[in-house]
């Protein structure tokens, strides 16, 4: 490991020495002029104020014809009184009835002429907010960071509306200052830039152009002068809900626990306070994480956790500030990364993890209730970012039947969490560094569950950057981690032994299950470096993950014991050719070790990108992989061999911003005889109206494995696999898959969302297998080499009429249906004020039979009865 680390450090000290002088251009000042007279905001630019002197216009094109003047005159001014920000912008169009003005609902991106406004107001040239508006009233807005990365997760509070007339079309906007982070002083200087879509010319112009070569965005922009003597912030936004939901369940007719049918309101509060004019706190009261749009059905037959992304408003709002190991460059390349999250905010609120002792039947919360919540995120004086979530969850109970009589055990202690996260920068953002540190700390009120679920879990870590010279071409960026979980003996067996560590491995050198720990304490690291100026690319990485370290309890981890590093290049064309509008070509080798010096992974990756004159798409990448080890297919035991593998992908797509759209692509992965992958998939986009958008993304995909794993068996026989029998099978699984969504906005206040997910997968297991020795590919298929086995049966015996105990493997063959799909209202009436109406239904049917019939499939899922979820969401925003 040590000569990697010698070769990074080397290659980052040449890139010390490759310094090139930053190209000066002359800074656009923007200046924004007080006003006293009451402006309406309603899209017409009817008020003095938008006929002074201080307009700023000559936007420049970045695309179609990168570096030209705009093909459209456009005219933007500020102004503001004590209390808020307004916008006017006059959008000139030769062509006013070709203007492309499609509605949706808010942040739902559309192609349509559009107007952005990007502001720095700490003018800290790394983060902000952008506020956009369509030409058909449809509002956006997020946050900026990493100088130039976007979250629209931030939902402000501000008012936006766009007419169109025989000029072109025009907008205002006002924004409240109680919705910006800002230093406040005297006089104030704050970052800007615009942008202005053009949808039928694929034209996107700037006022402040970043070529497509170079890195950077916050840190270019103008700025914005003249806004002076803004009352300090303070304001307090309070947000009562009022919930009702009623729950339509399918359910055993002698459950006593549940007729099938449950009412459950619920009220509660969300609380927002201005700290000054640049700390925002966050506090909840009961709150409401029920989610409005449901997580995707998956199958997984892998040893490792399904991820999904965080969906509730108190943790998604400001979330950026809580990204840890990220920031100064602009791409982080993987390649079999296993990329622990230090935090994940989905633990919070988690599914309780405690088993229930065997019942006739078992009412198991669907969920952890959140006693309290806090946040607290902004700026404090001279470059820090910070940020902190503090929550507490109830200890959650499962109610148990047996033999009639009802006992309640709890299945998820009391528990506390917290998050710390701090960032300072340096030289307008040439440097930075940070730190993170979570606490999880849990009260059991059942001494049971302290064998299940870890007492307490402790994660350090810190991160920063460093642009490696003058012009910000090379930048050095990374982070270590350190985490500490304890629990009593049991529990830290069952840990070291986990998916995630495999500690049983009968062949590891470094590291053995030890019965008599308390805690387990880790280490995780990575470090970038990366060229992102000019035409000419660069990416590398060096990563570890030590066997002990577990991030599990308030982040999340596929893996650990991994060692990982890359190296990649490429070249960009963004100058318009005959045939192609952007061009991309690149090639990367990566490594994977484990700390016993296994070789886990590796290979040759090549992609490439083209963008044609017409705005049609071709996306493909080929990898070769070598043979390598494996130590995770048996899954806690001895190593295999993994066959050489290579793969094949490639997809095309037409010109999004047409009525009709779409994107066709194939993938395929194969293991020449052993194993192979095949998917084909693509989207459908279609617009009939200017207000509604249906897309569907079907997929159809192929997997056909050589040894997927079925079990472990106990067999002192077994020498050549340390005393056990590890068996698996030629697994043959046909998955049918789609995504249908159909958005219906009535206008920019009110819209219909439908989502449908259906899934057909089934599998079928055969030639079931053992593996005949350690470190090696062999496998004993079961019924050769003087084996037998009763298909009927399903039982094995591994050396006929020997002395090795026969083995009853099971049926493990599946049929899996799902359809699920939710119908979501949304009416916003006022400003921040919003009713949701909601309807959810669930269908799924399993069979233990792996043939793949979708006639079959359509009618059982069909005559399946569904479970119904209705829910009613009323908000009313108070602002103080």
């Amino acid at each position: 490991m040590f000569y990697l680390i010698y070769i990074f450090v080397i290659i980052a000290a040449s890139a010390v020495f490759s310094q090139t002088a930053q190209n000066e251009t002359e800074k656009i000042v923007v200046n924004a002029v007080r006003t006293e007279e009451i402006i309406t905001i309603d899209g017409v630019l009817s008020e003095s104020v938008w006929q002074n002197e201080f307009a700023v216009t000559g936007f420049i094109q970045k695309d179609p014809n990168e570096g030209e003047p705009a093909s459209q005159k456009t005219v933007v001014r500020f102004t503001y009184d004590d209390a808020a920000i307004y916008i006017g912008v006059r959008l000139y169009d030769s062509s006013p009835d070709s203007i492309i003005n499609r509605l949706a609902r808010r942040d739902v991106y559309t192609n349509s002429d559009a107007v952005w406004i990007f502001l720095d107001p700490y003018c800290d040239k790394q983060t902000g907010f952008y506020f956009g508006i369509n030409a058909a009233g449809t509002l956006y807005d997020g946050v900026l960071f990493n100088d130039g990365w976007d979250d629209d997760s931030w939902d402000g509070v501000w008012e936006g509306k766009a007419t169109i007339d025989d000029k072109g079309w025009s907008a205002e906007m006002r924004i409240h200052f109680s919705q910006l982070k800002f230093q406040s002083k005297d006089e104030m200087t704050w970052g800007v830039n615009v942008r202005r879509d053009i949808t039928r010319n694929n034209e996107r112009s700037y006022l402040v152009h970043v070529p497509k070569t170079e890195s950077g965005f916050v840190s270019r922009f103008a700025d914005l002068t003249g806004i002076a003597n803004i009352p300090p912030g303070g304001s307090i936004e309070i947000l009562p809900y009022l919930t009702t939901k009623a729950e339509y369940l399918y359910r055993d007719v002698n459950d006593p626990f549940d007729n099938g049918s449950k009412y459950i309101p619920a009220i509660g509060v969300d609380l927002k306070m201005g700290i000054g004019s640049n700390l925002t706190l966050n506090g909840t009261v009961n709150p409401d994480f029920g989610q409005v749009e449901i997580d995707p059905a998956v199958i997984n037959l892998s040893d490792t956790e399904s991820f999904f992304n965080e969906k509730r408003p108190f943790f998604i709002e400001g979330a950026s500030i809580f990204n840890f190991g990220v920031g100064g460059s602009n791409n982080y390349w993987g390649f079999n990364w296993p990329g622990p999250d230090l935090f994940y905010s989905r633990r919070i609120g988690r599914v309780p993890q405690g088993s229930a002792p065997n019942a006739d039947y078992v009412d198991y919360p669907s969920g952890t209730h959140i006693l309290g919540a806090a946040k607290l995120t902004g700026k404090l004086g001279d470059g820090w970012n910070i940020g902190t979530i503090q929550a507490l969850t109830s200890d959650e109970k499962a109610s148990l039947s047996i033999d009639g009589s009802r006992e309640k055990v709890e299945v998820e202690p009391m528990a506390y969490y917290g998050v710390f996260r701090g960032q300072k920068e340096f030289n307008d953002g040439a440097q930075a560094v940070g730190f993170i540190s979570t606490v999880t700390s849990r009260k059991f009120g059942d001494e049971r569950l302290r064998k299940e679920i870890n007492s307490g879990a402790y994660i350090g870590g810190i991160d920063g950057w460093s642009f490696l010279d003058s012009s910000k071409e090379w930048v050095l960026t990374g982070w270590l981690g350190m985490s500490h979980v304890t629990g009593t003996p049991d529990r830290m067996i069952r840990l070291q032994r986990s998916a995630i560590h495999y500690f049983q491995r009968p062949d590891a050198k470094n590291y053995s299950v030890d019965s008599n720990a308390t805690s387990l304490t880790g280490y995780a690291g990575r470090f970038y470096l990366n060229k992102q100026k000019g035409n000419v690319f660069f990416n590398s990485a060096l990563g570890f993950v030590s066997p002990k370290f577990n991030s599990n309890d308030l982040g999340f981890m596929w893996r650990a014991d991994a060692i990982n590093f890359h190296v990649g290049t490429g070249y960009r064309w963004t100058d318009l050719t005959s045939w192609t509008r952007h061009a991309e070509l690149g090639i990367a080798a990566y490594r994977n070790y484990d700390f016993d010096g296994n070789l886990s992974g590796h290979g040759l990756f090549h992609f490439g990108f083209l963008r044609l004159l017409n705005y049609y798409t071709v996306n493909w990448n080929l990898a070769y992989n070598p043979p390598s080890i494996s130590n995770r297919l048996t899954r806690g035991g001895p190593l295999t061999q993994t066959p050489a593998g290579y793969q094949v992908n490639m997809n095309v797509g037409t010109d999004f911003s047409k009525d009709a759209a779409g994107r066709v692509g194939f993938y395929s992965y194969r293991r020449p005889g052993y194993s192979y992958n095949r998917e084909i998939y693509g989207a459908l986009e279609l617009k009939p109206t200017t207000n509604i958008t249906l897309t569907v993304s079907p997929s159809i995909r192929k997997n056909n494995e050589f040894a997927q794993w079925v079990g472990a068996f106990t067999d002192p026989l077994a020498t050549e696999t340390y005393g056990k029998r590890y068996v698996f099978a030629n697994l043959d699984q046909t998955t049918i898959s789609a995504g249908i969504r159909l958005n219906w906005t009535l206008n920019p206040q009110l819209s219909l969302q439908l989502y449908v997910q259906p899934l057909i997968s089934a599998g079928s297991y055969y030639n079931f297998k053992e593996l005949k020795l350690g470190s090696s590919a062999d496998y004993m298929v079961y019924g050769e080499e003087g084996s037998t086995f009763n298909k009927e049966t399903r039982i094995a015996d591994p050396d006929g009429s020997g002395p090795a105990n026969p083995i009853q493997i099971g049926n493990p063959d599946f049929n899996f249906k799902s359809l699920r799909g939710n119908a979501v209202l949304r009416w916003e009436y006022l400003p921040g004020s919003v009713l949701f109406l909601v309807w959810t239904q669930t269908r799924t049917d399993f069979e233990d039979i792996g043939d793949f019939n979708f006639n079959r499939s359509v009618e059982r899922l069909i005559d399946t009865v569904p479970d119904n979820i209705f829910m009613v969401k009323f908000t009313y925003w108070f602002n103080m």
